[in-house]
């Protein structure tokens, strides 16, 4: 990996509040205006794809000036059995796990693997020296992956849950510059988080940052860009669950700069169509409530005791870019959009119906969007001759693990509650 800090920037970071330009004052998360996102306004007005096999093809709308040596992708394909069992004309998969078969190979079996590389290479080019990472699974995999087969001397603290502990593998041995701390039972993802924030205060550790982070949600929506390019035009629809939002607050911006390309969009935006899984879902309470803000006692009563009974426990952040300007609730105003509520039962049909039509398993928050992609036919929310987009947002793991030996990621230390005396940490932090 060659890193030239010195080579031009081809874009600006602008904040969504104040429309300052924040370019070049380091790992930038936020502007200290107040209550907005950042956003990256890249110079080449139209998307210029490389001839590259990775997701580095699109690294004109990627907010890095060199690029790492990672090689998945996202993949688009147009369905066949699962389009003919919903009765539409121009499905098409956005397919983001191993599937050799189909040329998937991101190796982690979900489409964190498209977030990891940018904000790595961002931090490198930032002179980060140590990265924390809250997740409950897939993003840590993402991150560790990253870091694990890459030349980066970046140094990463996770941050996990000790219930998703199986969770943590990789299909490969770990770097040693990973650290892991996990959070004993009876914690959740948002305790993660918390305790991840407490870490990023001590001196020399930065934040991923989450949906705040530009190169993590300029690396997602790759997703659109893949899909745009392969079939000639962006979608009507665009269909993913969401937990934080971040995926689709990324689908809305690619799909605002494919617009201002003229090529493959023109007029309305795709209609986002979000999901969350049943009984923890205050995204979808506060949008069809016409509220802006999530109020907790309203959206999320007793949110732990929901949390335990999701079938996709990634989906489960209590603090989601939801109000934020430029967050999911703007994203939905802006492209017409749908937000859905999956039942546990909904989501495993989904994910049996899918593997047996399109031949390959899904992880379960995918099969929540695939769900939510049913209740909308089932409720005549979709022409049959619109182009609709279904983020698999993971899947392949059980291929995975037949074509590769995977990796336990062990923990460093347990700790039995996020504001635990971070002294405590000192060793591992090292």
């Amino acid at each position: 990996m060659d890193i030239n800090n010195s080579a031009p920037k081809h874009y600006k970071i602008i904040c969504l509040g104040c429309h300052s330009d924040v370019s070049g004052t380091g790992y930038e998360l936020r502007c200290g205006c107040g209550n907005a996102l950042l956003r990256t306004v890249y110079q080449d007005h139209q998307l210029e794809v490389t001839a590259e096999e990775s997701m580095w093809r699109f690294s004109a709308w990627l907010p890095t000036v060199d690029k790492l040596s990672t090689c998945g992708r996202s993949v688009t394909y147009k369905s066949e059995g699962f389009a003919r069992e919903l009765g539409l004309k121009d499905l098409f998969i956005s397919f983001n796990g191993y599937w050799p078969e189909k040329n998937a190979i991101l190796e982690t079996c979900s489409f964190k693997e498209l977030e990891s590389p940018p904000t790595v290479q961002r931090a490198v080019e930032s002179k980060v020296k140590t990265l924390v990472v809250s997740s409950v699974g897939n993003t840590a995999r993402a991150f560790a992956h990253t870091v694990s087969t890459t030349s980066t001397d970046l140094k990463l603290v996770l941050v996990g849950l000790e219930s998703a502990i199986g969770k943590l593998w990789l299909p490969e041995p770990p770097s040693e510059n990973i650290a892991l701390i996990v959070l004993q039972r009876g914690n959740d993802y948002s305790d993660a988080i918390a305790l991840g924030n407490r870490l990023a205060t001590l001196p020399g550790l930065i934040p991923e940052g989450g949906a705040m982070n530009v190169a993590r949600r300029d690396g997602m929506g790759t997703v659109m860009l893949e899909a745009a390019v392969t079939i000639g035009r962006a979608p009507n629809h665009y269909f993913q669950a969401v937990g934080s939002g971040t995926g689709g607050i990324a689908a809305w911006e690619a799909s605002l700069r494919l617009k201002r390309d003229g090529r493959f969009l023109e007029g309305q935006l795709p209609k986002l169509h979000l999901s969350q899984n049943l009984p923890f879902v205050p995204m979808f309470s506060a949008w069809n409530a016409h509220r802006r803000i999530i109020d907790p006692s309203i959206d999320m009563p007793d949110a732990k005791r929901s949390i335990k009974k999701l079938y996709a426990d990634v989906l489960s952040n209590r603090n989601p870019a939801y109000s934020i300007k430029g967050g999911v609730f703007d994203a939905l105003k802006d492209t017409g959009g749908h937000m859905y509520a999956v039942s546990n039962n909904e989501a495993r049909r989904a994910a049996r119906l899918f593997e047996d039509l399109e031949g390959i398993d899904i992880v379960p928050a995918a099969a929540v969007a695939a769900a939510s992609l049913m209740q909308a036919v089932a409720n005549r929310g979709i022409d049959d001759l619109d182009v609709v987009l279904l983020n698999v947002t993971g899947g392949g793991v059980q291929k995975l693990k037949e074509d590769k030996e995977c990796y336990q990621i062990r923990p460093d230390i347990r700790v039995t509650k996020p504001d635990t005396d971070l002294a405590e940490l000192r060793d591992v932090l090292k």
